[in-house]
């Protein structure tokens, strides 16, 4: 069991290696000026692919915004990203993503992760965690968009919700289970 542990442990490492070898800009700290432009520029994609998703956003509690969360892997795979959360369109933190996986993966891509916290109570306790696991210490719902690109705001009744995208648009059949989610001093 111990020796099971430990493989996985290498593994993981090995994979964040790989993923600082292969895309270097991924493994450099971004300053805050650098988090904050790109949480600008992730937020009005979002809002131009997706109806009422500025009125969604505005709704929420809390914003956590990925602008870039960078995946790769050659069997092992990693992916990490920085971002801010915003309460009431201001940064209040800034956050760092990662994940690791076993499994057949070849090669790396980006995507954005947006997570809204629609409940006070959710977006405290994420505040209140050391490090925040996805399926752990919460679940978040990943929302499907309906025709036309539009979210229903009145179903949606998720304490925290999500939206992943791709270099296309809103990416489907993912998911966060396993992102770990850890506050940065910038």
């Amino acid at each position: 069991m111990m020796r099971v542990a430990r493989d996985a442990r290498h593994a993981a490492l090995a994979a964040l290696l790989l993923l600082a070898a292969v895309l270097p800009g991924a493994a450099a700290a971004a300053t805050a000026a650098e988090i904050n432009s790109a949480v600008d520029d992730a937020l009005e994609r979002f809002y131009a692919q997706v109806q009422a998703g500025r009125e969604f956003v505005e709704s929420s509690k809390g914003v956590l915004v990925f602008p870039e969360v960078i995946q790769g892997g050659f069997g092992v795979g990693a992916e990490y990203g920085e971002g801010a959360l915003r309460i009431d369109g201001r940064t209040a933190e800034y956050y760092a993503t990662a994940a690791g996986s076993i499994g057949l993966q070849i090669g790396a891509q980006a995507k954005t992760v947006i997570l809204c916290f629609m409940e006070q109570k959710a977006l405290d306790r994420f505040r209140g965690s050391s490090g925040w696991e996805v399926g752990v210490d919460g679940s978040v719902a990943l929302v499907q968009i309906g025709a036309g690109g539009s979210i229903d705001t009145t179903t949606v009744r998720d304490p925290i919700v999500g939206f992943v995208f791709g270099r296309r648009g809103l990416m489907f059949n993912l998911s966060l289970e396993g992102s770990k989610f850890t506050r940065l001093k910038r």
